[in-house]
C-alpha cells in the first residue's frame, strides 16, 4: 500500500494493484489519469448510461480525456442487471474504436458491462467461458472505474456480475485481471442521484459491509475494510437520503461503499445475497431491496454462530447501549430502522409472493456461490425457512 501527494482536497492510495482517488471533483482528473495509463495510446471507451449522458457526467468525463489529448467513444447502452448482450454490444463497441483503455461511469451495472466487456475484447469467447474465477488466459486492456453511486462496491472488485438473456442467471465471472487500475471516488457525483435509487444502492453497500464481516472467508484484512465501511455507512445513511447536499454524508456513503466493496474483494458474502438473486430472477425485486429485505433475517439466523463478531459491529456503530438486545438481534434491528428510513419494503408480501412460490426460489437460492461462504450452513430447507420469516 502507498499514497501519492495529489492536489489539496483529494487523496489517494495504492491498495491491491488498484489505485484510488477520493475527493469532490475528482472526475475532473479522468484525463490524467488515463494518460498513465495508457502513455502511447490514444482510444477510449466510456461504457455508461443515459441517465449518466442526461446528468453531465459523461461529458465532463469526455471533456477531461480529450483535454488530455486521448479520443473517447461512448458506449451508453448499459441497463440495470446488464446481460450478456450488454457486454456483447459494449464489446462490440470497444472493437468499433480501436479502444486501448475502458472507462465504466455510472452505477454497479455500468461498471460491470465495462468489466464483462473487457473479458470479451481481450479474451474472446463467449461470458460463459469466463464464469467462476480467473478462466481468462490473456492480458486485459487497462480500465478506470468511476461509480456515480454510493452502493455496489463493483469498482473494488474483480467480479463483473452480468446474467444470461435466457435464464436470467446470473453469473460471477472474476478475474484479478478485470480489476480497474484506478479508480475516480467523486462525492459530488452521487449529489444528482434520484432519492428512491440513493435509497436501494445505500442498503446494498450496508448488506456488503454486514455480510463480509462474517463471512466463512472472512480476514483481518476484509474484516478491517468492512468494519470502518459499517461506521461509515451506519453514521451517514440517514443523513444522507434526508439531504444529498450534505457534503460529509456524501463522501461517507461514496467511501463506506467502496470499502465494503473492498471488503468483498477480499472475503466474500453469503446468504442474503444467495436469497436475493433469485427475488431478482424471477420477480422482478431490485437487487438492493432483495437483500435488504433479508438480511435481518440473515442475521437472526446466523446469530449463535457469529454474535460476538455482531457484537463488534454494535460496538463500531456504537448500538450496544442502547436497547437491551442480543447482539444480532439490536443489528438486524438496525437494519429494519434502516430500511424504514429508506422507504424500501420489508416483507415479500409486498411483491405478491406467496407461500406457494417459496420453495422454488430455495431451490435456486441454494445453488448461489454466495450461500457456500454464509457463517451458518445453508441448504434448501433453511433457506426456505428464510424466506418464510421474510413473507
Amino acid at each position: 500500500m502507498s499514497h501519492r501527494i495529489e492536489p489539496e482536497g483529494h487523496w489517494s492510495v495504492d491498495l491491491g494493484g488498484v489505485h484510488a482517488v477520493f475527493g469532490a471533483g475528482a472526475l475532473e482528473r479522468m484525463g490524467e489519469q488515463a494518460r498513465d495509463l495508457v502513455a502511447e495510446g490514444t482510444h477510449v471507451l466510456v461504457v455508461t448510461d443515459p441517465g449518466l449522458e442526461a446528468a453531465g457526467h459523461v461529458d465532463r468525463a469526455v471533456a477531461s480525456l480529450r483535454d488530455a489529448g486521448l479520443d473517447a467513444c461512448v458506449f451508453d447502452g448499459v441497463e440495470e442487471n446488464p446481460t450478456t448482450a450488454h457486454a456483447e454490444a459494449a464489446a462490440e463497441a470497444a472493437r468499433a474504436c480501436g479502444a486501448e483503455l475502458l472507462v465504466g461511469l455510472g452505477g454497479g451495472s455500468s461498471m460491470d458491462c465495462c468489466k464483462a466487456a473487457n473479458f470479451l475484447v481481450s479474451n474472446g469467447g463467449a461470458m460463459e467461458d469466463y464464469w467462476g474465477v480467473d478462466k481468462a488466459t490473456k492480458p486485459m486492456l487497462p480500465s478506470i472505474g468511476v461509480p456515480t453511486t454510493a452502493g455496489t462496491g463493483s469498482e473494488a472488485q474483480r467480479f463483473a456480475l452480468v446474467s444470461q438473456v435466457d435464464s436470467h442467471r446470473k453469473m460471477a465471472c472474476g478475474d484479478k485481471k478485470a480489476r480497474f487500475r484506478t479508480v475516480l471516488l467523486d462525492p459530488d457525483l452521487i449529489a444528482t442521484v434520484p432519492r428512491d435509487v440513493a435509497a436501494v444502492t445505500a442498503m446494498d453497500a450496508v448488506s456488503h459491509a454486514l455480510e463480509s464481516y462474517v463471512s466463512t472467508r472472512r480476514n483481518p484484512v476484509s474484516q478491517l475494510f468492512a468494519r470502518e465501511s459499517w461506521r461509515l455507512l451506519e453514521r451517514s445513511f440517514e443523513p444522507f437520503l434526508q439531504n444529498s447536499d450534505d457534503a460529509q454524508a456524501r463522501a461517507d456513503m461514496l467511501l463506506g461503499a467502496h470499502l465494503s466493496g473492498a471488503a468483498i474483494e477480499a472475503s466474500m458474502l453469503g446468504a442474503a445475497h444467495s436469497c436475493a438473486n433469485p427475488l431478482t430472477a424471477r420477480h422482478g425485486v431490485v437487487h438492493g431491496v432483495a437483500v435488504g429485505l433479508m438480511l435481518p433475517h440473515v442475521i437472526r439466523f446466523n446469530g449463535d454462530a457469529v454474535a460476538g463478531l455482531y457484537a463488534e459491529l454494535n460496538a463500531t456503530a456504537g448500538l450496544n447501549g442502547h436497547v437491551p438486545l442480543a447482539a444480532p438481534d439490536r443489528l438486524a434491528a438496525r437494519v429494519a430502522e434502516l430500511q424504514d428510513a429508506a422507504g424500501l419494503p420489508r416483507h415479500l408480501g409486498h411483491y405478491g409472493i406467496d407461500a406457494d412460490g417459496l420453495g422454488v426460489l430455495a431451490h435456486e437460492a441454494a445453488d448461489q456461490w454466495t450461500a457456500n461462504f454464509n457463517p451458518r450452513r445453508v441448504d434448501r430447507d433453511r433457506l426456505l425457512g428464510l424466506y418464510e420469516a421474510a413473507l
